[in-house]
Order: structure tokens, then sequence, then C-alpha cells
């Protein structure tokens, strides 16, 4: 659900706009009963008032709270945002405590509650250049987690650009100050905004996933890997592919996934996307099929992100045994980037139905992204076999922070990580592959060639 680059921005919409971590300002006290009241939200920040029919977020760091999203209630415990996902606030345990479920994303967010707003949710913040400057630098020091692992230097950050902001600073000016600022993480999930006007930027030696490139890449496949499949189809409006393949890679299947949402118009709610996802799956994954495959290719290196749900929803027809996927926290500390929410496992529950267990290949480079790259997470521990064919992916995996400033600009970041069984992520690196191919290079094009590809049949036919 996530990617915050220009060219991924899908991903933005299916994020929670979460908040800035700070410490509470209030003390946990007995509330009004369920789960009206008021909210702060553990290793975000956030501060929600849950009051009737109304969901309000507050965005705060240690200088400011701006009104972020609102929800409308449809259901005990249930509310919907403006684009139609779902969040769930269930109680417990005890009277102070509940959690946030948000049905694109996994795992939940912890709330405790408060006894009054935070004193800057109830007074004017100012809207000059210094005041947006101020609520922007303080979004990343309280919440980003890889500076070090960046060699970022937060603090001399601002002691550079903050004397650079006045009264009379544009915000031509101010946007280019914040790009700057931002530059030397090469995060694809950090981004600056205001209006259309977008800085955001890709791991160096990548390229962000774009449309064209997805028209190119698909045509190309069709053509030279697919062109003798006796069985081809597209399903989710053209975001999902799967063909049985023929010659060499006779047996084999063949599965494509360009994204984690786009899987229904423009404006459909989560559970439309997931039905359409479902739909594909039950027309793959008959019980024949899967008695009867010696091998499924799955391919994501054209990949823009979306709903990590949806990706744990795939691998649970990949498998007849539970195991945890990852684990995910967040930072819980505005001034100690090594301070976390408790980790939540993310479990792989077998689906119900037919389901395909035996070898998978999966194809991955730098325009897998986000979504992508949890469900390439997801496969790794997976009963059954999986190996990785291409290059590493690009490194991005938290849902991202949509941050609004006083002055009506925008600054998008991550803050959560999704760890391994070892405890560690991949972000910045990308997970890497067990075997290395180019991957949709120029040279690789002009010859007609898809190494990754080839070496996926090889290897799920145990001669390569």
């Amino acid at each position: 659900m996530r990617t915050a680059t220009a060219t991924t921005a899908a991903a933005l919409t299916l994020a929670l706009a979460a908040a800035v971590a700070a410490p509470a300002t209030a003390a946990s006290t007995p509330g009004k009963p369920g789960t009206d009241g008021l909210w702060r939200m553990d290793g975000y920040g956030t501060v929600l008032s849950l009051d009737g029919d109304t969901l309000q977020e507050f965005q705060t760091t240690s200088v400011s709270c701006l009104k972020g999203d609102s929800a409308r209630r449809t259901g005990p415990g249930t509310y919907a945002t403006a684009d139609g996902a779902t969040l769930t606030v269930r109680p417990g345990p005890g009277g102070n405590r509940a959690t946030l479920g948000f049905d694109p994303s996994v795992g939940h967010r912890s709330l405790r509650r408060i006894q009054e707003l935070p004193a800057d949710c109830t007074r004017p913040t100012p809207e000059d250049p210094r005041a947006a400057f101020d609520v922007f630098w303080r979004s990343f020091a309280e919440n980003y987690p890889f500076f070090a692992a960046k060699g970022v230097d937060w603090q001399a950050m601002r002691d550079r650009y903050r004397p650079e902001v006045h009264a009379d600073t544009t915000r031509e000016e101010l946007f280019g100050i914040f790009s700057d600022m931002v530059r030397p993480l090469y995060d694809a999930h950090v981004a600056v905004r205001d209006g259309d006007q977008v800085f955001a930027q890709v791991r160096p030696g990548t390229q962000p996933p774009s449309e064209e490139l997805d028209t190119k890449v698909k045509k190309f496949i069709t053509e030279r890997d697919l062109k003798n499949a006796p069985y081809r189809q597209d399903f989710a409006n053209g975001r999902i592919t799967y063909a049985d393949l023929a010659g060499r890679a006779a047996g084999q299947g063949y599965l494509r996934i360009s994204g984690f949402g786009g899987y229904a118009p423009d404006g459909a709610p989560y559970p439309v996307h997931l039905a359409e996802l479902d739909k594909a799956l039950d027309t793959i994954l008959t019980t024949d099929r899967t008695q009867r495959l010696k091998g499924l290719i799955i391919d994501l290196r054209i990949n823009g992100g979306g709903s990590d749900a949806l990706g744990i929803h795939i691998a649970e027809r990949l498998t007849d045994k539970p195991y945890t996927a990852y684990a995910k926290r967040a930072r819980n500390h505005p001034t100690d980037p090594d301070r976390h929410t408790r980790p939540e496992p993310i479990r792989v529950v077998p689906a119900d139905g037919p389901r395909y267990t035996g070898p998978i290949a999966v194809l991955t480079g730098g325009t897998t992204v986000s979504a992508g790259e949890t469900f390439t997470q997801a496969l790794i521990d997976r009963p059954g076999g999986t190996v990785r064919v291409g290059q590493p992916t690009q490194g991005v995996f938290s849902d991202v922070m949509q941050r609004n400033l006083p002055n009506g600009m925008t600054a998008i970041l991550p803050n959560e990580e999704f760890l391994n069984r070892s405890g560690r992520t991949y972000d910045g690196t990308g997970i890497p592959p067990h075997l290395n191919e180019p991957v949709f290079t120029k040279e690789e094009f002009a010859k007609n060639r898809d190494s990754a590809f080839d070496r996926a049949v090889s290897v799920l036919r145990n001669d390569g």
C-alpha cells in the first residue's frame, strides 16, 4: 500500500494518513464506554477522535497538531474513509486500550485512551514558511527510521537549510529546499508534494515502474515468452496475467502481477478489489491445474505496489501449511530511532479450496516496489520451495505516512520496518535474488532475450 514516487502514487491512496511519533501529553484515564473518545496511536503519534458517527485524525509532532483524514461510522466499530477503505476499531484489553485495523494493510495499530487533545490541537498553527519548515523537519526527525542506514545527518540538514527560510520565502523556493533536504535519502517512499508538483526518486541504478514501461514489458513477454502458450488470460483490470507454458517449459505456469491494487475501477472499495482477485485465483488455481503444475513462475519485475493484504491473500493460495510471512513494527519514539512498537507477526494461513504447493520461481528487479516487495518477502519462508531470480527489489516496504504541512504542502515518508526471521529489514538494499540475471535492459530488449525468465524455466526443470 505504499510507494511514494511520482510513478507509484496509487499506493499513497491506500495508506492511512498516520501521524508523527510524539510523546503523550495527557495521562490515560477512564473515558467513554466502547471506543468513543480520544486515542493516541502507539508508534505513529496520531491522535484519533471518535465521536458518534465521525472518526477524526490529528497529525501531531512535538511542535504542531494538524487535522488529517476523517471517516464516517458504518457500523459498530467500523468507519469508511473517503476512498472506500474500512477502518476497524476494537476495544480492549481493558477500557483504556484498543486496536485499529485498516483493510488494505496488514497488522494492527495500538491505541491508548487519553483525557484531552494535546494543547497544539486546540490552537491555530502558523502558516508561514518557517512554521512549515519546522513541521516538515520534525515529521522526518520523529518518524523516519533509516537516517543512520542512509548516512544522512538530519540535524545537519536543519542547521544548513533553516537559515535560508524567511517570512518572504516563496512556495517554489520552499519546495526546492524540502526537495534538496530529502534528496540524499534516495527513498522511493519519500516525496514532497505541492498540488500537482511532486519531488520523488528511486534507488540509484534503478528506474520507477510506470504505465509505459509496464505496457512495453507486457507486450514483450506476450510475444516472446508466451507466444506458444496453450492458455493465456488477463484478469483484474489487466493487472494479472496467467499462462500455461509450452515447449521446454511445458507443465509450468506463469503468473504476472503488475500491482496489488487497481483490480477494479477507480473509487471501488477494497472488498471489490479483493473479490476481483479471488475471481482470478479461482480461475487460475483450479483443482486440476494445481495438481498437474510442475512449477510456477511469479513475475513481479514491474510491480508498483499497493495493498500488502492482497499479497498475503495470494500467498494463502500457495501453501498447505501456516507460516509467518514477516513481522511488522513502527518507530515509536520522537528522538530515539532505535525504539519501536512490539513486532507483530503477519501469518499466512492456507486458504480453503485448491492451493498450489509446489516449487515457485519469483522474478524481481528494481521495479519491484513496496507491496511487490512485501509479497516477495512473504514467500521467502514459504513451505514448498521458492527461488528468486533477477535483480534486487527497490528496498521500500513501509506503509507511507502522508503528512499535512500548515502551508498546504504535503510530506510523504515511511515509519515502519518489515522484519525477516532474523529480525532484519531489506530497506534500502532490497531483497536480493538467489540467482542474478539482467532484467529488461536495453541489451535484453535489443537481442530479444529474457534471461531471468529463461533461468526460472531451467531452475524449475532442475536443469539450471
